[in-house]
């Protein structure tokens, strides 16, 4: 048998749409709000069968497939894939201490014996019980090891299509290694495969400090695509900083202090005046001259572990948590909640009045006694950062319509801590190079965790050093949204179509995909199937780029040269040969909708510009 030269490797079918399962839609149903969930479904990529529950037909599966290829190819050359089982024992999941952290966002069920189990949202408990029973010496690490399956997730509010779903596709991997330098070296290889995953898929993606969340660990990494239809808030800059808006920081203007009255906190008589604004005003001093008061009960976690279980012994299962804000910041509850190790709410009036000894409107930091270590008992006193080497501050007085002048921190009272709890703003100047900052929404398309030793410490996994002594293997876990590419890179597509087109009705309804996850690279449009000439030259054109090697549609249906055209944009084909009038002079249109240009091209050029055309936006 004669071996193949396909320049890329595979021997390709070209596909009819005649007789494909491709059922478009003119209009997307009412409660499609974002652009990737209109167009999957106009396009005939998914079907909903439930809340968060999609099918994926005939053209998303093929998309999808091509995602998974391209995140296959790469993780195979840094490790080894598994297969997992998405049901799990729920022992599992409470060993680690994550079964009570992830509450109700987990399915659980019963089989009929009456054995618990849950459905898995990640693997990293099933994966450490592989490890702890397999893994015994260092000679058997480092390891990375990885599937592309199926998760489940009990969201409480499933939007936006595949963006916010119950069931979803995750390449999830996992490292173990023996120490901190090889953590670094694991989490800098899946840095390199995610960042040429997702080059290779076509997006515009920025890497962010991100917060760690439930998953735990010393750091971790978000790869996000900016879009309106994210959720994320993520900051970044020229000078090249980025960071989740949890976790971004930047640089401050000057801002000139108050000066003195006296050397001590005077009181003022504000009567009435309760708001920053009000205060403001009334005392006539700036936002950023007064300091504002947030007043939290944090529930501590309690996950299992020992740490956690220390915590509460020690401080607690509750326990107050006051923070200090410049008058015109905001608090950024998930930075005060790492730091407070537990979820966060607001202090009741009866809570306000027992821990401050006045009402609110008017708290302040005097007279509040701040426990001296997060670790110790007493209230959790936070400064943000911004207010580090402040003076003649204005404060609440914890005394009904009244305010103090000239408070100072450090002289006047001391916090438990200083931190960075603020949110930033939008312009302020990145921390690294000085430059705006940009705020703007966006999806995430990956995430990589540097986990430590949660998961192998609470779950008894260990191995023999070199030396013979018994230690715990350092974990990292790296999540990749497979459905979250497809959606990212339509929503992308989508808003350039509608920025470039602006005038022009529905052209945010308009996109392409890359040809690396198209659904097909080119599309063969006989824009009269009647007209055997026109016919003949599809046929002959669509076997000739199929033989070289490209993944090829032709549109062989009867129907209007207008209704296929539509159809060919609405699948986000990236190349179109329209076979029309122009075939008397030898030639036909090529419609590069990538690049939205248009050339007329001889018979005799076409395979080699279009296998030129798909070879170059694949590198």
């Amino acid at each position: 048998m004669k071996k193949s030269t396909l320049p890329f490797g595979t021997i390709k079918r070209m596909h009819r749409w005649s007789k494909l399962f491709i059922p478009t839609l003119r209009e997307a149903p009412a409660d499609a709000e974002v652009a990737s969930h209109k167009l999957l479904l106009r396009a005939g990529y998914i079907r909903q069968l439930g809340a968060g529950i999609y099918s994926y037909l005939p053209l998303g599966q093929r998309a999808l497939n091509k995602i998974i290829a391209i995140v296959r190819e790469e993780m195979d050359k840094i490790g080894q894939e598994f297969l997992l089982p998405a049901l799990n024992p729920r022992e599992l999941w409470q060993e680690s201490g994550r079964d009570a952290v992830m509450g109700e966002n987990m399915f659980r069920l019963k089989d009929r014996k009456g054995a618990e189990l849950v459905l898995a949202m990640t693997h990293e408990e099933v994966i450490t019980s592989i490890a702890r029973n397999e893994l015994r010496s260092y000679k058997q690490l480092p390891q990375i090891w990885y599937q592309i399956q199926n998760k489940f997730r009990d969201e409480p509010r499933p939007k936006g299509g595949l963006l916010r779903v119950r069931q979803f596709t995750m390449k999830d991997s996992y490292s173990f290694d023996m120490d901190q330098a090889g953590l670094d070296e694991s989490y800098n290889k899946h840095d390199h495969a995610y960042r040429t995953i997702f080059t290779r898929c076509g997006l515009e993606f920025v890497a962010v400090e991100a917060d760690s969340g439930a998953m735990g660990g010393s750091g971790s990494q978000e790869f996000m695509v900016y879009t309106e239809a994210g959720e994320d808030l993520i900051a970044s800059s020229a000078s090249g900083y980025a960071a989740n808006l949890e976790k971004a920081t930047s640089k401050l203007a000057f801002v000139e202090d108050l000066v003195a009255t006296s050397d001590k906190p005077e009181e003022v008589h504000t009567p009435g005046q309760r708001t920053i604004e009000e205060v403001g005003a009334f005392l006539k001093v700036q936002q950023p001259q007064q300091m504002k008061t947030m007043a939290y009960i944090v529930e501590h976690r309690n996950s299992g572990s020992k740490e956690d279980a220390k915590q509460i012994a020690t401080v607690g299962k509750t326990r107050a948590v006051v923070a200090f804000m410049r008058g015109d910041h905001q608090l950024n509850e998930t930075k005060l909640s790492a730091i407070a190790l537990g979820e966060l709410r607001p202090m009741t009036p009866e809570e306000i009045a027992e821990v401050f000894k006045a009402p609110a409107g008017y708290l302040g930091p005097i007279g509040l006694e701040a426990a001296p270590h997060p670790r110790k008992p007493g209230v959790l006193v936070v400064l943000d950062a911004a207010l580090e080497g402040r003076t003649n501050l204005i404060a609440g007085a914890n005394k009904e319509e009244y305010h103090l002048r000239n408070v100072t921190p450090g002289r006047d009272f001391k916090p438990t801590l200083i931190a960075d709890i603020r949110n930033i703003n939008e312009g302020e100047l990145d921390p690294i190079g000085g430059e705006p900052l940009r705020l703007g929404k966006a999806v995430e398309i990956g995430h990589i965790f540097k986990l430590g030793t949660k998961y192998t410490e609470s779950m008894g996994s260990r191995v023999l050093n070199a030396d013979g002594k018994e230690v715990t293997p350092i974990m990292g876990c790296y999540g990749i949204g497979i459905e979250r590419i497809l959606t990212a890179a339509i929503e992308s597509s989508a808003a350039k179509f509608k920025a470039q087109f602006p005038d022009v009705e529905k052209a945010g309804d308009q996109y392409a995909l890359a040809t690396s996850i198209a659904p097909f690279e080119v599309i063969v449009t006989v824009t009269n199937v009647k007209e055997a000439e026109l016919l003949a030259a599809g046929e002959k054109i669509a076997a000739d780029l199929t033989a070289a090697g490209l993944d090829v549609l032709l549109d062989d249906r009867d129907e209007r040269a207008g209704v296929k055209f539509k159809d060919a944009e609405l699948i986000g084909v990236p190349y179109r040969i329209n076979i029309g009038k122009k075939l008397s002079e030898g030639k036909v249109e090529l419609v590069d909708r990538l690049t939205g240009t248009t050339t007329d091209l001889n018979l005799n050029e076409i395979t080699a510009h279009l296998k030129s055309l798909v070879v170059s936006s694949k590198s």
